[in-house]
């Protein structure tokens, strides 16, 4: 049997939380696995009722956190030593930056044999100033180096690690898209729809749109709102917007909402973390995103299981998961006019949305199902593991 150890950074709501359950969750009867990571922050919805959903039940590092701080780092890069050396996996398999970089130090420490690591961003760019992002560069070299294979999760993400910044070489990088339950996002559309526009008092003539995911700089709320006063502005009035999540932005985002509800009425809605997107998203007619950078944008993958149409600046790993003009637009990164424009089309062209809408189901249900997931990261463990010379 193969024991692995899944380490993650923290227990919030995202993707990664999704898909660190499944592997847990679902990997054939050959694997015994362990799920380790560490809660969620300040501004963060936690997401433990989502893997415990499943049957997981993980381990918690309190000392695991996102900011990095030497005395909590180094605490939690012990337990996880010790953790190691309990469990004896044959692979350490980490997920995202911060778990990627203790949890690897660790396994490297403890000679474990196979040491994956998963990006599902990065941030070598619109995170941090030159000289520290050129550090963090060179640290994540080091580590791609000693580690025994590198994920990524889409095929721009893997020409970014291999070629644009040099992380590691071509040949080192495995891509294995994302995996989700998706049925349960399309398999009560209509009644829930009926029921989210009731909740949230929206008229049949209003177009509802929502942007979804953590308010931080990086998703770059700030241009949305832009994009929405742009919209109001041009006399497109029947429309209800929403700002699902929070984050360290927050205030600003909410003042600036303010400031357009004033001038237009209550268009704007902000309703903090909702915890069943899949109940939700029904309710919608178009999913927007402005981040400046990206790994494989989630939202824009439920969106799409919700038969909902989307709309997307164009960064990291956006044109995976989508198909431009067929199941949603992708626009240039800053491109307000742009935006705006193909904004306003989406709102005025009802056959146009639901058409999109479903192609967009078609395109993700097998794409991005779990079952995907799990085949491809069972073959590519197999395929290290026999690299290496380890028979299981």
């Amino acid at each position: 049997m193969v024991k692995v150890l899944t380490i993650v950074n923290r227990f919030n709501i995202g993707g990664i939380t999704y898909n660190v359950t499944f592997l847990n969750r679902f990997m054939n009867d050959n694997y015994e696995t362990l799920l380790i990571g560490g809660h969620h922050e300040e501004g963060e919805a936690e997401s433990l009722y989502i893997v415990r959903e499943y049957g997981v039940e993980p381990r918690l590092i309190d000392a695991l956190k996102r900011v990095p701080n030497l005395k909590s780092d180094y605490k939690a890069y012990k337990e996880i030593k010790n953790i190691i050396k309990e469990f004896k996996p044959d692979i350490v398999h980490t997920h995202a930056s911060k778990a990627g970089f203790i949890g690897r130090l660790a396994a490297f420490s403890c000679k474990v044999p196979i040491v994956v690591h998963t990006f599902h961003g990065h941030v070598f760019h619109s995170y941090f100033g030159k000289f520290k992002t050129n550090i963090i560069r060179y640290i994540e070299k080091m580590l791609a180096w000693k580690s025994t294979g590198i994920v990524a999760v889409s095929e721009v993400q893997k020409t970014e690690l291999s070629k644009t910044y040099k992380i590691c070489g071509v040949e080192k990088v495995k891509v294995i898209p994302y995996g989700f339950d998706l049925l349960k996002f399309n398999s009560k559309v209509q009644t829930d729809r009926v029921r989210v526009r009731e909740e949230y008092n929206i008229q049949s003539d209003e177009i509802a749109l929502a942007i979804i995911g953590r308010v931080t700089a990086i998703k770059n709320h700030h241009f949305f709102l832009d994009v929405i006063e742009k919209v109001l502005e041009k006399g497109i009035q029947k429309i209800k917007v929403f700002i699902v999540g929070d984050g360290d932005l927050m205030c600003e985002i909410k003042l600036k909402s303010e400031v357009i509800n004033n001038q237009y009425g209550e268009k704007i809605i902000l309703t903090s973390w909702i915890k069943d997107i899949a109940q939700f998203n029904p309710g919608l007619d178009i999913i927007c995103l402005t981040s400046d950078n990206e790994g494989a944008p989630i939202s824009l993958i439920e969106a799409q299981a919700s038969e909902i149409a989307i709309i997307s600046t164009d960064v990291g790993g956006v044109r995976d998961v989508m198909i431009n003009n067929e199941t949603g637009y992708i626009v240039d990164k800053g491109n307000l006019k742009e935006y705006t424009e193909k904004l306003c089309y989406l709102i005025e062209n009802n056959e146009i949305r639901k058409q999109m809408g479903k192609n967009g189901w078609e395109f993700v249900k097998n794409k991005f199902h779990y079952d995907r997931l799990i085949e491809e990261m069972d073959s590519y463990y197999k395929e290290l593991l026999l690299k290496n010379g380890i028979k299981k």
